[in-house]
């Protein structure tokens, strides 16, 4: 996958965005109240223009969004990317666990207890699984680093938000 194709670039503008607005709105927030939080001052319809793909984020803005939604700039990153399953074998990926137990896929049952296990581990049921964790995993189940690796993004957390946050009337 060339990240300099037109349509590569257009699908990470649209996963940054669609990631962004999921982060707002897991706060509550609407875009109005949100904009008037960022020291820039965007519009409204920026920001409408950066979530829903049609404008490009600079490195410099998404930092400014990112600390504006109080989520590190890397999460949002990693998680539009593992949602839109681009470059998975470079990321950290975020898993629901919740999610892995739930699945009926009898290829992958052996992550059952995985799954479980480390469950008891996480407070909300998410983890972080390294590339190189990714890699182990698939070694243990015979798969091939990319085939577990889309798998595993079947189970990206819904949400941004890792920690409780008071939701701000709109």
């Amino acid at each position: 996958m060339d990240v300099t194709d037109e349509v590569t670039a257009s699908a990470i503008a649209r996963a940054l965005g669609d990631e962004l607005r999921r982060a707002r709105e897991a706060r509550g927030w609407s875009r109005a109240f949100f904009v008037k939080r960022l020291p820039s001052q965007i519009g409204d319809r920026t920001l409408l223009a950066y979530e829903h793909g049609l404008r490009q984020l600079t490195m410099l803005r998404l930092l400014e969004l990112s600390q504006g939604l109080e989520v590190p700039a890397s999460v949002i990153v990693a998680q539009a990317l593992q949602r839109a399953r681009l470059y998975l074998q470079n990321i950290t990926m975020r898993v629901d666990l919740r999610q892995v137990l739930q699945n009926t896929n009898v290829h992958y049952r052996p992550l059952v207890p995985w799954a479980r296990n480390r469950l008891h581990d996480s407070a909300d049921g998410v983890i972080e699984v390294s590339p190189d964790g990714v890699r182990e995993l698939a070694a243990v189940m015979g798969r091939t680093n990319r085939e577990m690796s889309a798998y595993l993004a079947k189970f990206t957390p819904d949400h941004t938000v890792t920690e409780e946050v008071d939701a701000v009337p709109v």
